[in-house]
């Protein structure tokens, strides 16, 4: 089997329109996450990471001046994945996947208020419209499956090029805010009016965030940039637990974890840091805290970058993977802002400010309700 790596890539977010950008603002700490008081959303004001509206419009129409012809959502797909494309250089073949990373989609569509066609709802739609506009020559593979969506892109994009199907994958990964999403959580008392904090003792609930994030998979090293990484290890393992809740002692993310170790042939020592699910409720955090200890990663630096974008559902994982390449590259743990007093039962070693530290390697892990669990390994390309 051939590597697989990750290589150029683009985050459309309320931090920035570039990876770079929004790498710099958060290792500045500086969080997009503002306390919104909107009835359009929700009765009750809450914080959220909002896409500026004309921030956006000037992203997408870098490559397209027909926006009315597209949703939010789409816009913000394509100003992230036209990015990557462009900075590649790549010609799109018949060797060429595409993978769309969502939760809900264009959900938004089914608003009142909307002028779209409530059939843009359906996934394979929003396959079709990213697959068309840039020209795919095949259909889109949509990964759904909860929040850990975009990390299993990732690894749906290994299995790929491991199968010999194709040379490289592009996966763009995005979902929105919005009033159904919002009441969902809401139902759940489960959503914060303040800025989250992952595994703190004072956390009051999550918040829910918008980005689109894009990357470019690929066998071909001559495709590769400073800040690559190789995929060498990942692993996948539903818990069953429960609609929401996820196993209270960890065994899905455990699992995921064990296998993505013994994919890639690496012991727990070996990693470096953790870029962690942290969504800032009770259960998520303390899951995830007695998961790390069964794994003697109860030392290994960790963050969560919730703080910063908020919970981005079915684009958490490539976010949080492509701000860890950056890391990696840098050789800097990213603090995870929020964070005041250890809020869970086992010790975890949360990163409390933004330090430097050689870095070689990364576990990304996301659960997410119905009981999924995906862990990936990264290790740094070694260039020269």
């Amino acid at each position: 089997m051939s590597s697989v790596y990750l290589s150029h890539n683009n985050i459309v977010s309320a931090l920035g329109c570039t990876s770079e950008e929004v790498v710099a603002n958060i290792s500045n700490e500086r969080s997009g996450l503002k306390r919104i008081d909107d009835k359009r959303f929700l009765p009750e004001p809450f914080c959220a990471s909002l896409m500026d509206a004309a921030v956006l419009n000037d992203a997408f129409e870098r490559f397209s001046k027909k926006s009315d012809d597209y949703t939010r959502l789409e816009k913000m797909m394509i100003a992230s994945l036209g990015e990557v494309i462009q900075q590649s250089n790549l010609s799109i073949t018949e060797r060429t996947g595409l993978i769309i990373s969502t939760t809900k989609g264009n959900i938004d569509v089914l608003e009142k208020n909307s002028t779209f066609s409530k059939e843009r709802s359906y996934l394979h739609a929003l396959g079709k419209t990213i697959k068309d506009f840039f020209g795919f020559q095949n259909d889109a593979i949509v990964v759904s499956n909860a929040c850990v969506s975009g990390i299993l892109s990732v690894a749906v994009a290994k299995r790929y090029i491991d199968a010999d199907m194709y040379d490289e994958v592009l996966i763009v990964g995005g979902d929105l805010v919005t009033r159904f999403i919002l009441s969902g959580f809401s139902s759940f008392q489960a959503l914060s009016d303040r800025p989250c904090m992952p595994y703190s003792k004072n956390r009051t609930g999550i918040n829910i965030g918008e980005v689109a994030a894009s990357v470019l998979v690929t066998s071909k090293k001559e495709n590769l940039t400073s800040a690559s990484v190789e995929v060498i290890g990942e692993g996948s393992c539903n818990d069953a637990n429960h609609i929401s809740g996820p196993s209270r002692t960890g065994e899905g993310l455990y699992r995921s974890v064990k296998s993505a170790m013994k994919d890639s042939g690496i012991a727990a020592n070996k990693i470096d840091y953790i870029s962690a699910h942290g969504t800032a409720t009770p259960y998520n955090d303390e899951m995830e805290a007695i998961a790390f200890n069964r794994l003697g990663l109860n030392n290994t630096p960790l963050n969560s970058l919730k703080g910063y974008f908020g919970h981005t559902l079915g684009a958490s994982g490539l976010v949080e993977t492509i701000v860890g390449m950056h890391a990696l590259k840098s050789n800097t743990l990213c603090a995870s802002l929020g964070f005041d007093e250890l809020g869970v039962s086992q010790p975890i070693n949360v990163i409390e400010k933004t330090t430097s530290k050689k870095l070689n390697t990364f576990l990304k892990t996301a659960s997410g309700f119905g009981g999924c669990n995906t862990a990936v390994i990264f290790q740094k390309v070694q260039h020269g």
